[in-house]
């Protein structure tokens, strides 16, 4: 089970990232997309930067490794950069509903990378329900009209490739192993970030005489920026730290609801019963993930035998809460 800090953790960055979505769509009446993003990035580098600056000591600072350098990269270059680039720029596509739900495909997508470059993340079959069991949820919260999900495919494809991007990076991020602190590697890979999303805005012809200043575009920088960029960052790479990525990207399964929830109190839209029935849906999917195993030979009667498995090897045999390790 997840930890009262990581658990916190997992509540803020859903919190928070559930807005994005919303604040994007917005911001987009006012900013080109690469830029829009580059601008989020430079705001929240200077701050991150200054606070890591102010409040850790010159020895935390300094990447030392290989490691650090390449979980800075991985952080900055691509669950940072190019993840939140192809996400603006699908979003010019597509509604904000849309959006979020085939975003929601991120957590499929880091067990097979996880598979792939992690000895110690597995997804066990019961964790494959829950999941399973998350992105229908998810389906019925976000409940768009069939006519709109099967159309857009521009952007649904650059949308799905950000998700792609997305579970690549945490996962690359824990392989890296690094002895930075999460908030530290933010902190650095930020910039890294920020110049990417330069320039892509740069190679793709975007100007700032495209760009309308007005107080509700200040409002949405603001919000991707601090919010949804400095503490959201915070929360959610100290919880890839402690969680690991599997379960860490699960947040993406709670953003829609959040995104949901927050039209509802905000803008006065409405709730249906079928996106009620997807919030329990979604709440069966991390029941399922966090429920413990039940050996069926617990319940039989011992069998004497000569042979003893080691503490090893039972503990091999053991599958602990959808997840396994090797």
């Amino acid at each position: 089970m997840l930890s009262r800090r990581s658990t916190v953790f997992f509540a803020l960055s859903s919190l928070l990232f559930g807005g994005t979505f919303v604040a994007t769509k917005a911001g987009l009446a006012y900013f080109p997309p690469l830029l829009f993003v580059a601008f989020r990035f430079d705001v929240a580098a200077v701050v991150m930067l200054t606070y890591v600056g102010l409040t850790s000591s010159r020895s935390d600072l300094l990447p030392r490794t290989r490691g650090d350098v390449a979980g800075i990269l991985a952080t900055g270059v691509l669950a940072i950069g190019l993840t939140n680039a192809l996400l603006f720029v699908g979003q010019q596509y597509v509604s904000s509903a849309v959006a979020s739900i085939v975003y929601s495909l991120n957590p499929i997508m880091t067990p097979v990378f996880a598979a792939l470059l992690l000895s110690d993340e597995r997804l066990s079959p019961r964790g494959a329900a829950g999941m399973g069991l998350g992105l229908l949820g998810v389906g019925l919260v976000v409940s768009p009209d069939p006519a709109n999900l099967l159309g857009g495919a521009l952007g649904k494809g650059i949308l799905f490739t950000g998700a792609v991007t997305a579970a690549l990076g945490a996962v690359l991020i824990r392989r890296a192993d690094s002895d930075l602190s999460s908030t530290v590697r933010v902190a650095w890979g930020l910039p890294f970030g920020a110049a990417l999303c330069h320039l892509l805005a740069w190679s793709g012809g975007e100007s700032m005489a495209a760009i309308t200043w007005t107080s509700e575009a200040v409002l949405a920088l603001t919000y991707v920026s601090i919010f949804a960029g400095v503490f959201a960052y915070i929360a959610y790479f100290s919880l890839l730290d402690t969680a690991g990525a599997i379960r860490a990207n699960l947040i993406f399964y709670v953003v829609p609801v959040v995104s949901t929830l927050g039209g509802w109190a905000l803008l006065d839209e409405t709730i249906g019963g079928v996106a009620i029935v997807g919030f329990l849906t979604i709440f069966a999917g991390f029941a399922v993930l966090g429920s413990k195993s039940i050996d069926i030979r617990s319940r039989l009667p011992a069998v004497p035998t000569d042979l003893s498995l080691s503490e090893e090897e039972s503990a091999v045999r053991e599958e602990p809460r959808g997840y396994r390790s090797d």
